[in-house]
């Protein structure tokens, strides 16, 4: 171990007698200087310092703000209004004065009805008369739920000839007439053929055509009145190479609104020819609300209607009726209940 001997203060200073590293610095860089300068004794009275208390400043008092006296509103004058009037109220419209159908009679033989095969009202409920029974409510519905007098219109066609059109609408007139509340006016629009006079049993007069050709014919005035209660028919009238023309003219639209002008209660049937025969179905077509589109069981092909269904397309609302039907696959019959001898 080593021994290490006490370094008094003087050693400090001088080391064997030498002056210490310290003082031979401080007499070569002169190192006293760094050292902090002693304080005085005493003061001069010179030098003494009275701190004095510093004056409080006045408080500087800022303008008041000028006062904005507002200026005075301008006065409001009231005017004096007159009352308001009441707005005059138009004037109603009168509601379009009831076209009656003429009442020129003609009697149809019962006999001529049964070798046609036709409904005759006498003969009470046969099978016949109840399948039309049952194609007039749904026709009957939708012309009273159409609310206007474009649905009591029905046209009838076909997309051939021989399938049947004439003898369903013959029939469904004569089973719309037993209605008790409605008029039924039977229109023979098949201007090319016409048949319905000679299918009942009178001579034909003047008629659609005739009121199309001559604007100083009216329709109703045309019509005939059969002894069938409630049933109208109004003939073809005079044949004319531009039935066509005649058709698609403003002049249609007005003839036939005359036939129902004032009778909610009134429906009218269009006998047309056959829709993919002759054009006259296709222009009729837009003046209808509802169109019976009849097919042939077992003849009338699917393209065919398709193609009848494209021309009457003009009406929204077309129906199919099966005429000639040897098959139900219900087994359904119609006539026999309540017969006699049924139990």
């Amino acid at each position: 171990m080593t021994e290490h001997s006490k370094i008094s203060r003087e050693g400090a200073t001088k080391v064997n007698g030498k002056p210490s590293l310290f003082e031979r610095a401080n007499d070569t860089f002169g190192l006293d200087a760094l050292a902090p300068a002693k304080p005085p004794v005493r003061l001069p009275e010179g030098d003494k310092r009275v701190r004095r208390p510093i004056a409080a400043q006045p408080a500087v008092q800022s303008a008041p703000a000028p006062v904005v006296t507002p200026a005075p509103a301008p006065a409001v004058q009231t005017v004096q209004q007159p009352p308001p009037t009441a707005p005059t109220p138009e004037p109603a419209k009168a509601a379009p004065q009831a076209v009656a159908l003429s009442s020129t009679h003609q009697p149809i033989s019962r006999d001529h009805l049964r070798d046609a095969g036709l409904i005759v009202p006498e003969d009470g409920v046969s099978e016949l008369l109840e399948e039309f029974r049952i194609v007039k409510r749904e026709l009957l519905a939708d012309a009273r739920a159409g609310g206007s007098s474009k649905a009591q219109q029905i046209l009838v066609s076909s997309p051939h000839p021989g399938e049947g059109k004439t003898y369903c609408a013959l029939n469904l007139a004569i089973a719309l007439a037993a209605e008790r509340d409605l008029e039924v006016l039977l229109v023979d629009a098949d201007v090319i053929k016409p048949s319905i006079p000679a299918r009942l049993g009178f001579e034909p007069g003047k008629g659609l055509m005739d009121a199309l050709a001559d604007p100083s014919l009216e329709p109703e005035t045309l019509a005939v009145k059969t002894d069938i209660d409630n049933l109208f028919v109004l003939p073809a009238g005079s044949r004319n190479s531009n039935a066509a023309e005649y058709l698609a003219s403003a002049r249609t639209g007005d003839v036939l609104a005359r036939l129902t002008q004032g009778a909610p209660n009134r429906i009218v049937i269009f006998d047309t020819p056959p829709a993919l025969a002759a054009s006259a179905a296709a222009e009729l077509a837009a003046h209808v609300g509802q169109v019976l589109l009849v097919a042939r069981a077992d003849e009338t092909s699917r393209a065919a209607l398709e193609d009848a269904q494209q021309l009457l397309s003009a009406c929204v609302d077309i129906k199919l009726l099966l005429n000639a039907a040897q098959f139900s696959p219900s087994g359904r019959q119609f006539g026999n209940y309540g017969a006699q001898g049924e139990r």
